[in-house]
């Protein structure tokens, strides 16, 4: 039975406040490439309120505590008891991080894994490059050539996942529970980084929602976004005989879904070592090109030893 909800507080003019939190709820579901209606089965909250939260219309309650929040000089996420709150040294550390620039933000980010031994030297990462990006980018096709072209090991982390869990992909929630995915893929990249010394790793377009897996492919491997617009992602999967998206949702829905997706994870495939766009190019030019471009790189790093 769906638990009672709180009643849904309509004005005429909206907080910004709570249309910033549904910016970020939207934001944050996107990033993980899931529908409202996914939302509303997995957190067992109508998709009514799902949509009246992400288009600011929130409870009022999320006025009071932000209220109490400002009267005690505190973050939000003090009240909601977040991580960062839980001691003295994360707040020393959050305050020292409070209004950087991303750039200064990503330099702490690198220091802290060279520090805590996460983070593998520059010639090592060299030796295990992952292609990042969502389906009908090229990950499997151009990783594939590459790692031949290279002669090291092809892994697609999704048969990764497969093998240790011992079931196949779309088994995994129903069979394991909704967080077990990410756990598994977690456990597939530490495999992976340990048994291959040499590899192209194709990864699943979600890795960059979670953060603990994503620091350790971007601290282990050279990475590479392939770029491609939203309109060649879609006709790419179709072409390859995936009809589940238009299947689910219709073709304009799913479109949409596509955009919002990339829009919420283009921020994270961004950290990537390098950025390749694959759209308008065929096949070879885009192997042609990418295998310079690694190369090019793989030559810096090495003129810097």
């Amino acid at each position: 039975m769906r638990r009672a909800e709180p009643e849904i507080v309509a004005t005429d003019e909206r907080d910004p406040f709570l249309v910033a939190l549904g910016e970020r709820v939207r934001t944050l579901r996107a990033r993980k490439g899931l529908t409202r209606r996914d939302l509303a089965l997995a957190s067992d909250v109508s998709e009514r309120h799902l949509a009246s939260l992400e288009g600011g219309v929130g409870n009022a309650s999320v006025l009071i505590l932000r209220q109490v929040a400002s009267a005690l000089d505190s973050q939000l996420a003090e009240l909601l008891g977040d991580e960062t709150t839980a001691s003295p040294e994360w707040l020393l550390i959050r305050d020292l991080l409070r209004h950087r620039t991303d750039d200064e933000l990503r330099r702490g980010r690198v220091a802290l894994s060279e520090i805590y031994g996460e983070a593998g030297s520059q010639s090592a990462r060299s030796r295990h490059i992952a292609l990042v990006g969502l389906r009908g980018a090229g990950k499997s096709s151009l990783g594939l050539r590459l790692a031949e072209t290279l002669d090291v090991a092809f892994v697609e982390l999704n048969r990764e996942i497969e093998r240790v869990s011992g079931c196949g992909l779309a088994e995994i929630p129903n069979l394991l529970g909704p967080n077990a995915y990410r756990r598994y893929e977690r456990r597939a990249l530490e495999e992976t980084l340990q048994l291959y010394p040499d590899a192209v790793i194709a990864t699943p377009g979600g890795i960059v929602s979670d953060a603990s897996t994503f620091n350790l492919l971007l601290s282990n491997c050279f990475t590479i976004w392939l770029k491609a617009s939203p309109e060649e992602h879609m006709s790419r999967v179709i072409a390859q005989g995936d009809l589940r998206p238009i299947a689910a949702t219709g073709s304009g829905e799913a479109m949409d879904d596509l955009k919002r997706i990339l829009a919420g994870r283009a921020a994270f495939y961004g950290k990537a070592d390098i950025a390749f766009d694959t759209s308008g190019k065929s096949p070879d030019e885009c192997f042609a090109a990418l295998l310079a471009t690694i190369r090019s790189e793989t030559a810096k790093v090495k003129n810097t030893q």
